[in-house]
């Protein structure tokens, strides 16, 4: 078997971490909806979550077909080193509420703590900015710009379906 170059090493490395990161996450969400839902909790909206995952999953296997040989470009990797920490700053403040759905518990106040003492979603921004900073870790322009009006177009489906989900919650705990 060949020996793998420093470049080929370092790109494989980081798309696997990407995605052994967008696994746990999964599982991660699957428990807490599980959790969530034995508390009474109501999923909103999933007539889109296929939009979501089919986006997700061909941006990271298109990254896996394009990025293996090219190298890393250490500004942008450090971008995304720091979209790291906020993407944990997100999941700690939400704890066993994150999940990968939109999903809502009755009368549970909403999280103001954390990042969403800043931004009304956080997560969503995050995730935003990674679509468009690992492609150009890569050095791959248009793959980061067209996913990421490609997500921009799903995340406005997204929001505005949680802002109803969000809204809809609130005017029921006041009854």
């Amino acid at each position: 078997m060949p020996e793998l170059g420093a470049v080929q090493a370092s790109a494989i490395v980081l798309l696997s971490f990407v995605t052994a990161q967008r696994l746990a996450e999964l599982v991660y969400a699957r428990r807490n909806e599980v959790r969530l839902r034995a508390r009474g909790a109501v999923e909103y909206a999933p007539e889109h979550y296929w939009l979501i995952v089919a986006l997700h999953g061909a941006w990271l296997v298109g990254l896996w077909l394009t990025s293996t040989n090219k190298p890393l470009h250490p500004i942008w990797l450090l971008i995304f080193v720091v979209l790291q920490g906020l993407r944990l700053w997100v999941l700690a403040t939400l704890k066993d509420r994150w999940t990968t759905r939109i999903i809502a518990l009755p009368e549970a106040p909403l999280i103001s703590s954390g990042p969403y003492r800043f931004i009304r979603h956080p997560n969503y921004a995050v995730v935003a900015a990674e679509i468009f900073v690992l492609p150009m870790v890569f050095g791959l322009f248009a793959y980061a710009v067209a996913f990421t009006l490609l997500n921009a177009l799903v995340l406005g489906i997204r929001i505005r379906a949680e802002n109803r989900a969000l809204q809809t919650m609130a005017s029921s705990s006041v009854n």
